[in-house]
């Protein structure tokens, strides 16, 4: 549809401009628009000048705590603790290390150098970590306290942190001041030591089991077993032989083997004093040696040689030798099957053999003599040692008299039965019968009981169950000159009056089924002469786990050998 023409003449209305009116506060078009108000504008430079405080302000935080950091990284005393590079002996300046056992009231003030276990560690607050070094039985506390002087004995945070971090068991070197203190965590509790420099000089990697842990009584066990507060863990037996190096370490394990070496030393002193001679003999022997006891057979070339059941043989050829006194310590092999607490296929053996003028008894009071002595010198001189093995294994100490205790095999035999003894089989006991370790034992608490010692000689055993050198008693056939010694119901030494002369010795020899062709040499030496004579041979782990009470001669044995162990 097309749009309406207008007519001719007809008005056209105007266009409608449309217009809007300015808002209140802005200007019109051709007017000049109005600023912000003094007021507006004074705030906004208070905004402004508060920025610019704020970011002065943050500047200068931020510039502080750079200072403070790069401050605190700036470590005064890192010329005083670390790892020392290894050891291969760069330099020798004859500094005197101090040994914990040689601490005295002459000790407090003076400046000390040690190298020593990291036993253990605790930090009281930040400024302040107590140490534990250890060396053998001992410990001592060190205190390492954060300090402010820039001295050479400075302690740097640093340095406290670094302690924390040094494993246990690590090798370290210490510098620093003994002073008196009251301890109650350390063996040495009079003293202390404050650090100035510590150094490690070993680290090691994990550890089987802690010291600590190793070290705990049986009743330390049973009073976690009551206190659930307390968590301990308990090491068996062939966890500590397997991990012997590091069972080695503890308190009581150091004491025990310095015990042990004791008696070997002691049995040398008083056998030398006596005029006795040490001998060294083989332990390679072409035949076996012992009658009652297994031996075992190795390779010797082409043929087979036997490991040395005992220094018997040799013993006795070094009297018909002429050398009148002789003793030995060295190894002794058993291949017996035996796994019991108190036997080894090795262990170490005291031997020796006497000549004598009239009676075996002779022999027997020197061998009596002489442990008495090893028992009097392990209690005046190692009463340290003893105290430490009480703390894990406690006992009572060992009683001897003065005039040793001296029963016929037979009286032995009637204590027991009267005390309601049985033999082995059950049956009654007899006069003739081989003690069990039952009816040993059971004897030793009697003869406690009834004569208050732990030590006691038997005598006059029945011949039957001894060894073919044993020589008869004189007047009864059925008995033999031979003895044995007992430490708290248990043997320890076994000895008698041998067989001298050849013709008998060989007829000895056949009695028990061994022909006296495998021994030529043997019969051989006292067909050249031999004088009267007698000895014993002595356990010397035996000795040491009885007078102890360590319940296992294993713990005797620095690496024992049984039926099941050949390692470490």
């Amino acid at each position: 549809m097309s749009e309406p023409v207008p007519q001719e003449n007809q008005a056209v209305p105007p266009a409608v401009e449309a217009t809007t009116a300015p808002a209140p506060g802005q200007a019109g078009e051709g007017e000049t628009p109005a600023g912000p108000s003094k007021g507006e504008l004074k705030k906004r430079a208070k905004e402004a000048e508060k920025a610019k405080k704020a970011a002065e302000r943050a500047a200068r935080e931020e510039e502080e705590r750079k200072k403070r950091e790069a401050k605190e990284a700036e470590d005064h005393a890192k010329q005083n603790y670390g790892k020392l590079p290894l050891h291969q002996s760069q330099e020798r300046n004859h500094r005197r290390f101090l040994k914990f056992a040689e601490l005295s009231p002459e000790s407090v003030g003076q400046r000390v150098i040690f190298r020593a276990r990291m036993h253990n560690s605790r930090a009281q607050g930040a400024k302040i970590v107590f140490l534990a070094f250890r060396q053998q039985t001992h410990t001592l506390q060190g205190v390492l306290v954060v300090s402010g002087e820039k001295d050479e004995n400075q302690v740097s945070k640093q340095m406290l942190k670094y302690s924390q971090l040094i494993p246990s068991e690590s090798i370290v070197l210490v510098e620093g001041v003994i002073k008196s203190a009251e301890v109650k965590s350390c063996t040495i509790t009079n003293y202390e030591v404050g650090i100035h420099k510590l150094f490690t000089a070993v680290e090691v990697g994990d550890l089987p089991f802690s010291i600590d842990d190793a070290s705990r009584a049986e009743a330390d066990f049973e009073k976690a077993e009551k206190d659930e507060n307390l968590q301990y863990s308990r090491v068996a037996l062939p966890t500590r032989l397997d991990n012997r190096v590091m069972d080695l370490r503890t308190p009581t394990n150091q004491a025990i083997f310095r015990i042990q070496s004791a008696v070997g030393q002691l049995f040398r002193d008083y056998l030398n004093s006596q005029g006795f001679i040490e001998i060294h003999s083989p332990k390679l022997q072409g035949a076996a040696t012992e009658s009652g006891a297994s031996v075992f057979k190795v390779q010797y070339f082409n043929g087979t040689a036997f490991l040395a059941q005992s220094p018997q043989l040799a013993k006795q050829m070094a009297i018909a030798g002429d050398f009148e006194r002789v003793y030995e310590i060295g190894p002794v092999f058993r291949a017996e099957d035996s796994n019991t607490h108190r036997h080894m296929t090795e262990f170490l053996g005291l031997d020796l053999e006497m000549a004598f003028e009239e009676h075996y008894h002779e022999v027997l009071e020197v061998l009596d003599e002489m442990l008495k002595n090893i028992f009097k010198g392990l209690q005046s001189k190692f009463q340290h040692e003893i105290e430490v093995i009480k703390k894990q294994f406690p006992h009572e100490d060992f009683l001897f008299l003065d005039e040793t205790l001296k029963l016929p095999f037979k009286e032995g035999i009637k204590m027991l039965k009267e005390a309601g003894a049985k033999g082995s089989d059950g049956e009654e006991l007899g006069e003739l019968d081989d003690l069990s370790t039952e009816n040993e034992k059971f004897l030793g608490r009697l003869v406690r009981e009834k004569y208050k010692t732990d030590y006691f000689i038997l005598d006059k055993f029945p011949l039957a169950i001894r060894p073919f050198y044993t020589m008869p008693d004189p007047t009864d056939s059925t008995l033999s000159n031979s003895y044995d010694f007992f430490m708290r119901g248990e043997e320890i030494l076994s000895g008698a009056q041998r067989v001298h002369d050849p013709v008998f010795l060989a007829e000895r020899m056949k009695s028990v089924g061994i022909d006296p062709a495998s021994m030529t040499g043997y019969l051989d030496a006292f067909k050249l002469g031999a004088p009267p004579h007698a000895g014993g041979g002595i356990g010397l782990e035996r000795v040491v786990m009885l007078f102890l009470k360590l319940g296992n001669i294993r713990r005797a044995s620095l690496f024992p050998r049984d039926p099941k162990r050949l390692n470490p």
